[in-house]
């Protein structure tokens, strides 16, 4: 039996009225925001969290990192994804993605096959 995870988001409205009768709004949200990250400029994705490679579990027989999703399920990146650069790990449940902090020098090394 799988369980099922639940979030939900509080969203808050004020409004003021200043003298001259105008009104401005302001909302704020419980929710975790998505970061939209542009430090290399090329790229415009929302992402969830920056997560070091350290915090992540290595499968070295799926030759993958993954992190646990607010969803229930996980993150996934493959190594050899990550020795090519690419450092985006997405959920396969859900649209979120995570950006993978690391450094490519610090990674398994590839196995030969025989």
């Amino acid at each position: 039996m799988t369980g099922t995870a639940v979030t939900t988001a509080t969203t808050t409205t004020t409004t003021t009225l200043n003298l001259k009768g105008s009104s401005s709004s302001s909302t704020s949200s419980s929710a975790p925001a998505a970061k939209s990250t542009n430090g290399s400029g090329s790229d415009d994705l929302d992402i969830y969290d920056e997560i070091e490679i350290e915090d992540m579990t290595y499968d070295p027989t799926l030759q993958i990192y993954h992190y646990p999703c607010p969803c229930g399920d996980r993150f996934e990146i493959a190594i050899a994804d990550l020795r090519q650069g690419e450092d985006v790990a997405v959920c396969p449940s859900c649209s979120l993605m995570i950006r993978v902090i690391f450094e490519v020098e610090d990674l398994p090394a590839e196995e030969t096959k025989g």
